[in-house]
């Protein structure tokens, strides 16, 4: 390696003006204090801040939409940050149905340009959310039954690795990096400059639906939930969220990928529970249906912290679950954003075979996730053990957890993140970072090579 490789970019070193902007993340809980920011305009800026981050022996951490949700992933403490958001092209093949993106680009900007020229991006419940990291976890959202998760699609990448080097992969060339990168979670191998996707025709029009009841019927209406939302077609996506007892609600949104009369039809099982207290369901242009699904999100910066944590159900929730449920609920701090998140699963997601790609948990019902959230530091031990006590409690009732929503109370959180993919990953990280270059609190770590 030369000692002369300079970094290149736009290059904003500690104390120097746009450091507190650059430094800002969507959770305040998980901004720190890097030595540089390196926002790559190409990959060459990448390959270099890479080598340049090995000679000087400072931490590395991709950094793609500012959305991580636990500290020490997108940015550490006298690290580098190599910030891809700056790389934003997008070039749609019509003919091949296939859109190469760089991985700086947000979700809502790929969905919105797809969707006027006539195709479905994948997107999850964030317009914000960088695609660089949301694919390499797995991608889950409303459009998941239809499309399967963003990493299903993803035919072809470009990943800049510990030495610098270019490296492509697809299902002929680097074939088990392309696997790992289907759900292994970002922030392992390399960093990734550029993906190419499959993308389907869009629709010309969608039915969205949004209905809230009110926090007391949040169990009968979560009950009927599990069990109608997994079993509906596989057009329809629906997340269902239950505020805290103080000031919140039970909200369902999501889309239908067809008329209003037969999402009508769809939806009958789950209008009939409890009192609804808003009901809207619109047939829209599929554009103005991202726009619906996808509200307006603060990038920086939310005023709110907060602690996530997620699992996977394979069968509805017996009684006792819902009591961890309404303890938890009860205790969250009212007018913040916590409670609990499900989504419904199967559909595209279930024809894949878990260990076709890395991402492993295949033949759940639902997910579900649940965060707690605070304003004053002083409160946020509390709220991290309130997530993460309920995640002790609701550990019979779950299985897994997903990348994307980390929860660093996990202890041995390989097999809990990957399942039996776990060993696999491992093997690919070796080969591709054996001296563990890229790095961070739950990273996988390379298989021992036998001697």
């Amino acid at each position: 390696m030369r000692t002369n490789t300079k970094l290149t970019g736009r290059v904003i070193f500690k104390g120097k003006p746009g450091y507190e902007a650059a430094r800002k993340n969507w959770d305040p809980h998980t901004d720190r204090f890097p030595k540089v920011f390196v926002f790559a305009q190409r990959t060459q800026d990448v390959a270099n801040a890479i080598k340049w981050a090995r000679i000087n022996n400072v931490p590395i951490r991709p950094r793609s939409g500012r959305h991580a949700l636990e500290p020490n992933l997108s940015q550490v403490n006298g690290g580098i940050v190599i910030d891809v958001s700056e790389m934003k092209k997008i070039m749609l093949n019509k003919k091949n149905n296939t859109v190469v993106v760089e991985t700086g680009n947000r979700v809502g900007r790929i969905v919105d340009t797809l969707a006027r020229q006539g195709f479905i991006a994948p997107f999850g419940d964030s317009p914000t959310v960088g695609i660089g990291g949301i694919t390499l976890g797995g991608g889950i959202g409303p459009l998941q039954r239809t499309t399967g998760l963003i990493s299903d699609n993803l035919l072809e990448l470009e990943m800049v690795d510990a030495k610098g080097r270019v490296i492509r992969a697809n299902k002929k060339r680097n074939s088990d990096l392309l696997w790992a990168s289907r759900g292994g979670g970002g922030g392992n191998f390399g960093v990734y400059t550029k993906y190419k996707f499959k993308v389907l025709r869009s629709p010309a029009k969608a039915t969205v639906f949004s209905i809230t009841w009110p926090w007391e019927q949040f169990e009968k209406v979560v009950k009927k939930w599990q069990v109608w939302a997994p079993n509906a077609s596989t057009k329809l996506g629906s997340e269902l969220t239950v505020g805290p007892k103080r000031g919140g609600n039970v909200s369902m949104l999501g889309l239908y990928l067809g008329s209003k009369r037969e999402a009508l039809r769809q939806l009958a099982p789950i209008l009939r529970v409890g009192t609804t207290t808003k009901r809207t369901i619109r047939s829209l242009p599929y554009i103005e249906a991202t726009k619906f699904l996808l509200a307006p999100d603060p990038v920086l910066t939310q005023k709110f912290s907060n602690q996530f944590s997620s699992g996977f159900g394979r069968r509805p929730f017996p009684n006792s679950a819902y009591k961890v449920m309404r303890e938890f609920l009860t205790k969250a701090e009212g007018g913040t954003p916590a409670g609990f998140f499900f989504l419904n699963w199967g559909g595209a997601i279930k024809r894949i075979a878990p260990k076709a790609t890395a991402f492993y948990w295949r033949n759940a019902k639902f997910y579900v996730e649940w965060n707690s959230s605070w304003v004053k530091p002083s409160h946020a031990a509390r709220n991290i053990a309130l997530a993460r006590n309920t995640r002790k409690k609701l550990q019979p009732y779950i299985v897994g957890s997903y990348i994307n929503v980390p929860d660093q109370g996990i202890k041995h959180s390989g097999p809990v993140y990957y399942g039996k993919n776990y060993p696999r990953l491992r093997r690919v990280k070796a080969k591709y970072d054996p001296k563990n270059v890229f790095n961070n609190p739950q990273s996988i770590p390379p298989a021992k090579v036998r001697i």
